[in-house]
């Protein structure tokens, strides 16, 4: 029988590994990987918010990676700077905020290598409610959105042509990203959480030819990184996230490898 906190662990891990799946493919698809690990890098921010307020962490983490996001598109907006300059500027200026934030939290210690790489063991029920209560959420609205998110990926001139608000698709795509980002930080960290969205889709993209197939491809592949991570983390006493990572890195390798052999053929 498992120990309860592998089973937090498992479910936790499972959880995300399903909501993450169709957002890691319509970030892949819109190449938008940049402007999440913009958002993810800001969430240290939320950490230093909520320890300071004495709130949630959770909830501070995503109060403020929706309001980066919306910067992020309030500054994409103008055509001065290039938006790949200022995911540049804004990427590492909130991380070194954030850690300077909560060096400044007075009390207990902060494991501030717990926030950056993730403690998937140290998952709580609390924090299954939040990864089941907010996947669902995400889930309902991502099928509600389907056809428009995949117009816009497919082809954004086309898709606001045919009567696609492109903003506010664009918005609420953008918080549904902001809330998979905040409950993923426990599992993944801060610095790894955008590898649990993104990997995922990239290992599965050569291996289907549809974007339904493709979503449920990344889902198996994610869920199966997560069985094999914690099998590694417990056996070898490695950080569980960071294992669960570099089997997703392996899974897109070997994927991306036989892609590539099987064209030269």
């Amino acid at each position: 029988m498992l120990e309860p906190f592998l089973l937090r662990a498992l479910v936790a891990g499972l959880g995300l590994a399903v909501v993450a799946a169709p957002l890691g493919c319509f970030v892949v698809w819109q190449r938008m990987a940049y402007f999440g690990e913009t958002v993810a890098q800001a969430s240290l921010i939320g950490v230093a918010l909520g320890l300071a307020l004495q709130l949630d962490i959770t909830l501070g983490v995503l109060v403020v990676a929706v309001a980066i996001a919306f910067l992020l598109i309030l500054f994409g907006q103008q055509e001065v700077v290039a938006l790949d300059s200022i995911l540049g500027l804004l990427h590492h200026a909130a991380l070194a905020l954030g850690v300077i934030a909560t060096s400044m939290i007075r009390g207990q210690p902060i494991d501030l290598m717990g926030f950056l790489f993730g403690d998937v063991f140290a998952v709580t029920y609390q924090d299954i409610v939040w990864i089941i209560g907010g996947g669902c959420a995400v889930l309902a609205i991502v099928a509600w959105l389907w056809q428009p998110l995949l117009r816009l990926a497919v082809h954004e001139e086309l898709a606001a042509a045919e009567g696609v608000d492109r903003r506010r698709v664009r918005m609420v795509f953008t918080v549904l990203l902001a809330v998979a980002i905040a409950v993923a930080m426990k599992i993944v960290g801060i610095l790894l959480v955008m590898a649990f969205l993104v990997v995922p889709a990239v290992a599965a993209r050569p291996l289907t030819g549809s974007p339904e197939r493709m979503v449920a491809a990344a889902a198996l592949i994610a869920g199966s990184s997560v069985l094999a991570g914690l099998w590694l983390s417990a056996t070898l006493d490695w950080p569980g996230g960071p294992s669960i990572v570099i089997v997703m890195s392996a899974a897109a390798g070997l994927s991306l490898t036989a892609a590539s052999l099987s064209r030269q053929r």
